[in-house]
């Protein structure tokens, strides 16, 4: 199954895609179901009402091309991030190969959906594309071995990891850089673990600027497979349904560039997985608003 939200009358919907070109209204269907959350935490038996009422038309339709889309998941619980997580990427910047990820926090914040623009802030001009695999937790867990890792997932969703590169170097830790408002894309859906390989692995990945490839790699090439990733974390700390796990991005970004390329107003960064889809977005200024007292 394809999940995702939309607008309707003013009103936040969770919708299914259906056939790539229908959006089946989940939330006039279902009343248990108000949030991307209530989906992903409802298990499954939620999931067979879900399935049920897709099928026998219960859920009303509309063209998706109709739909304005919003991120699958606007409150997600944590957002977990993987730095250097494909080793030419790692070389690309200088690192050495990593034997335990770089791991850093995402803010809500920071996040917006798909067709929402990315916002160069008015501090700086280098704004950079990141394209990354996100999985999203579907059951409460903690020292999950790899080989269980599947049974605590519920799907997964694109991310562009947008990095203010001058303010993510200016100290060993990068919250700064990564936290930015309006600078990490997520979607445009969210789609279920039964309907892509084990691990989401073997995927192409890609990132296209203006229309031009500037990242092509494959989720296969990840230091850190998706199971190996929630061994790891899990070992620290307690994952819920709802939390998001960005997987690193891949070589090919744009500060290491020979001369680098930024994110600048009027482009357009598009994010492509295999068998997910593409999560498109506009770039644009900020505009900057005077504090109140």
């Amino acid at each position: 199954m394809r999940y995702l939200m939309f607008s309707s009358d003013g009103t936040s919907r969770v919708g299914a895609l259906v056939d790539g070109d229908t959006v089946a209204d989940l939330t006039g269907a279902i009343p248990a179901i108000r949030s991307m959350r209530d989906v992903v935490a409802g298990g499954e038996a939620l999931a067979r009402e879900i399935e049920a009422s897709v099928k026998d038309g219960t859920a009303a339709r509309r063209p998706l091309a109709s739909c304005r889309l919003s991120s699958p998941l606007p409150d997600p619980g944590k957002v977990v991030c993987l730095g250097l997580n494909y080793a030419d990427h790692a070389k690309e910047g200088g690192n050495e190969l990593p034997d335990y990820p770089a791991l850093f926090m995402r803010v809500t914040t920071s996040l917006i959906g798909p067709g929402e623009p990315m916002i160069v802030p008015t501090c700086s001009d280098r704004l950079d594309y990141e394209a990354e695999l996100a999985i999203v937790i579907g059951k409460t867990c903690r020292h999950v071995r790899e080989e269980d890792a599947g049974s605590v997932i519920f799907g997964y969703t694109i991310f562009n990891d947008g990095s203010v590169r001058d303010y993510q170097r200016r100290s060993t830790q990068w919250t700064a850089g990564k936290n930015f408002d309006g600078t990490g894309a997520v979607g445009p859906w969210i789609v279920t673990a039964d309907e892509l390989p084990a691990g989401a692995s073997g995927l192409g990945i890609r990132s296209r600027l203006n229309g031009q490839i500037m990242q092509d790699s494959n989720t296969r090439n990840m230091i850190f497979s998706v199971p190996r990733t929630i061994a790891i974390l899990t070992e620290v700390m307690t994952l819920e349904p709802g939390d998001l796990i960005a997987t690193g991005t891949p070589e090919g970004v744009g500060y290491a560039r020979k001369p680098p390329v930024f994110m600048r107003p009027s482009d357009e960064i598009a994010i492509e997985i295999d068998q997910i889809g593409t999560l498109s977005n506009p770039v644009a200024a900020e505009v900057a608003e005077q504090a109140t007292a």
